[in-house]
């Protein structure tokens, strides 16, 4: 009776202690930071700020927002929008390790003309509407606007295989 109960309390206790050790112990699978350029970090904010103007502007027009907050946040989201493009990073971005890994993660990523960034980093055609992400045929250059391209209207050189 006696040795059940000191191997189920060691039983219990050795569960605990499996439980809580990630709590108390720094484990090697933390991420690793994220290290990304200043120019990476404007262009991601600048297309972020591009993006949240795009945002209230359609939920202006379909009555979401009312004139007042979109004024405020036309005026706010114009203003990142600015300082991104001048080269700065604004300021609550800036210090912000989650933000700049957040930017580093979207600017992996693809962007179709039409759609924005698509999460898949590794397409060739948007997700969304089939557009040709690259925009231009790697030989030749011309632009391919067609959905669904498979080959370049200019040369005829195969575009993805």
């Amino acid at each position: 009776m006696i040795l059940a109960l000191v191997l189920g309390t060691l039983l219990a206790v050795g569960a605990l202690a499996f439980v809580l050790y990630p709590l108390f112990v720094e484990t090697a699978l933390a991420p690793a930071p994220v290290a990304i350029t200043a120019t990476q970090a404007a262009g991601a904010a600048e297309q972020e700020a591009v993006v949240a103007l795009r945002e209230i502007e359609f939920d202006r027009a379909t009555g979401k927002l009312s004139d007042a907050d979109y004024g405020e946040l036309h005026a706010r989201y114009t203003e990142r929008a600015l300082a991104a493009m001048r080269g700065g990073v604004s300021g609550d971005v800036a210090g912000d390790p989650v933000e700049l890994a957040v930017l580093a993660y979207r600017a992996r990523l693809r962007e179709c003309g039409t759609c924005g960034p698509r999460p898949e980093p590794d397409a060739v055609y948007c997700s969304n509407c089939g557009r040709y992400l690259p925009g231009a045929c790697g030989s030749c250059g011309s632009a391919v606007s067609e959905p669904a391209a498979a080959y370049c209207g200019a040369c005829g050189r195969q575009l993805a295989a």
